[in-house]
């Protein structure tokens, strides 16, 4: 059974950082591109930051870049948010997610992210 599991969120300052973490069981991690999204309350869910399969590319959403960044360690199955001079607007819950490009889609059940002095 795959499963994906996020954890390393938690209660932050403004200013602050937070690394997430995602680690992948029960599947060839190597073959799918990995996202971070995020749901704020009320909110849509949105896609924070991508990485393809081999790690060689990476995109992230205009509101985070130059601030957080998306890596990830194939052998060990895990992918990584590195989440720096954290904002108040970044309070989400944080979901890990796989895509191969083919159905079906993985998703982790969550972290919690709360910027708040």
């Amino acid at each position: 059974q795959v499963q994906l599991v996020e954890s390393g969120g938690g209660l932050v300052q403004p200013g602050g950082s937070l690394r997430l973490s995602c680690v992948a069981s029960a599947l060839t991690f190597s073959r799918y591109a990995m996202s971070w999204y995020r749901q704020a309350p009320g909110k849509a869910r949105e896609l924070v930051a991508t990485i393809t399969n081999t790690g060689d590319m990476t995109n992230y959403v205009d509101s985070v870049k130059g601030r957080f960044t998306i890596s990830r360690d194939n052998a060990k199955k895990m992918g990584y948010l590195q989440m720096n001079s954290l904002k108040p607007e970044d309070t989400a819950v944080y979901y890990c997610n796989l895509n191969s490009g083919y159905p079906p889609v993985y998703w982790g059940q969550g972290t919690q992210v709360t910027v708040s002095s």
